[in-house]
């Protein structure tokens, strides 16, 4: 009979449920749990036979902040709320990275009630996480690379204030020797000794910033101010720029709003960016003064744009995306790693990367990034 089959199918349905390796959970609308299949109470440490407290205590980070606000309305109206979250086992481990669902049912007239399936995405998490120290890795590679790459002009900063420092150091004992007879020699050492402090302070904040942008190690998330981050970039390699006649214009914009993102992951990004467009004009310009334009402009949609704009020769219109392919370079000496690196570091703080060809020749790469939240365009 009718009532035979579908007790039986409902006998099934139990069995499927209670073997199913997804976290089900039947929660009345007051947030009350009623029933964990085995595999929920094994995933939040709830005992067999075990009453399992109020759904808003199995969940964590700002899950129950969003049930509240608009999982139970979505459900009730549309039959479904669906998000990723977090859930809470009671046994003290840490909390779990799910993927929730939670479906609305009716019961008798207008009684409803609902399920909550969430699938724990712990594997995924810790993938995820893998492949971030890998790219970390290799981001820090390239730095090392970058950093040989610019060893000249990095020994060039350094000797120009160490040669000061020995200079003013031998002509203040030069003044020191004759102190008994001219006094006003006494002048001139404290002099000295001030212009050695101040050669002296600039080598080290050299130092200072090569250690920070070879910094190895965990992703240091924070709000920064784009233009600063942009100027450290452009310190870098400012004695490549000099070297090649290159002149580096800026066309910052006041003021921007904080972003949120790795400092030295950003720079080396802007870094990679000021390298190619240098070596771009370069290419064109051998031999002759050219200039590339790095600025920043806010735009619609709480984004940031840092742009460098090049005199170079330019790619093929064909070829334009190609360019962010790993191993793509037209460089003898390059590995082709530069700008598929800086997209994925971009990417990974949820921005985007691209490269335009402007009317009037050369290169224009726009990287547009998420201001910090809170922080608006103005």
């Amino acid at each position: 009979t009718r009532r035979v089959e579908a007790e039986e199918n409902r006998r099934r349905l139990a069995e499927v449920v209670e073997a199913n390796t997804d976290l089900v959970l039947f929660v009345e609308h007051g947030g009350r749990v009623t029933y964990l299949n085995p595999s929920a109470r094994a995933a939040l440490g709830i005992a067999d036979g075990q009453e399992a407290p109020a759904l808003e205590r199995l969940l964590a980070g700002d899950t129950p902040a969003r049930l509240a606000e608009e999982g139970w309305r979505q459900a009730r109206d549309g039959g479904v709320w669906s998000r990723e979250g977090r859930l809470q086992p009671q046994d003290g481990r840490p909390s779990l990275p799910v993927s929730l669902v939670l479906l609305a049912h009716r019961g008798r007239g207008e009684e409803r009630y609902y399920s909550l399936v969430a699938r724990d995405m712990t594997e995924r998490e810790l993938r995820e996480a893998q492949q971030r120290r890998h790219q970390d890795e290799l981001a820090h590679t390239a730095r090392l690379v970058t950093l040989g790459e610019l060893a000249s002009g990095i020994a060039h900063e350094i000797n120009q204030p160490l040669a000061a420092v020995m200079n003013y150091a031998s002509a203040s004992q030069r003044y020191l020797a004759v102190l008994g007879s001219q006094p006003e020699a006494a002048g001139r050492v404290a002099e000295g000794l001030a212009r050695i402090g101040e050669h002296a302070g600039h080598a080290a904040e050299v130092i200072k910033r090569l250690r920070a942008f070879l910094r190895k190690g965990q992703r240091r998330l924070q709000a920064l101010d784009l233009n600063q981050v942009a100027r450290e970039a452009i310190g870098l390699c400012a004695w490549e720029a000099g070297h090649w006649q290159v002149a580096v214009e800026e066309a910052m914009t006041d003021n921007p709003p904080p972003l949120y993102a790795d400092r030295v992951l950003l720079e080396q990004v802007f870094l990679n960016l000021l390298r190619n467009a240098i070596e771009a004009n370069r290419e064109a310009h051998p031999g002759s003064p050219s200039r590339v334009v790095i600025g920043s402009r806010v735009e619609p949609g709480g984004l940031l744009c840092l742009w460098v704009r090049d005199q170079g020769p330019g790619v093929p219109a064909d070829q334009l995306e190609h360019i962010f392919t790993p191993f793509h370079t037209s460089k003898p000496e390059g590995l082709g790693l530069g700008l598929s690196m800086s997209r994925s570091i971009v990417e990974g703080f949820g921005g985007t990367l691209e490269a335009e060809l402007p009317a009037d020749g050369g290169l224009l790469m726009n990287c547009r990034l998420p201001l910090a939240a809170g922080a608006t365009g103005g």
